[in-house]
């Protein structure tokens, strides 16, 4: 069985199947913010998100990180990153320099979870 929350026309921000949890991408609701601010909001939604379907931080498996610009802003993700990441339980990852939907729009976050 399949279960989908938070779903729309176009996707499901959050599928469930067999124990796994994927995640849509999750971006900053504040643009305004720098790397920082938009690195922090997208990790706490996506911490929301985890909890909603019966997850967390813990039992993340993956994640995907696309930076707009990585050469500027690598390092300082990373800063938000390590504060937020489980040290008992760190995920497999990506990073990656991508365009953006948003010109604003400075990181997006792609997760994959087990239900704790």
């Amino acid at each position: 069985m399949i279960n989908r929350e938070e779903v729309s026309e176009r996707m499901s921000r959050i599928v469930e199947h067999n124990g796994v949890v994927y995640l849509a991408g999750i971006v900053s609701d504040d643009k305004t913010l720098d790397i920082k601010g938009q690195a922090a909001r997208a990790l706490e939604i996506a911490e929301q998100r985890l909890n909603q379907i019966g997850s967390n931080k813990d039992s993340v498996l993956r994640v995907e990180i696309f930076l707009k610009d990585i050469y500027r802003d690598f390092q300082d993700f990373n800063s938000v990153w390590d504060e937020w990441v489980s040290k008992e339980n760190p995920p497999a990852r990506a990073c990656v320099e991508a365009n953006m939907a948003s010109t604003t729009t400075l990181v997006e976050l792609v997760v994959t979870a087990v239900k704790s």
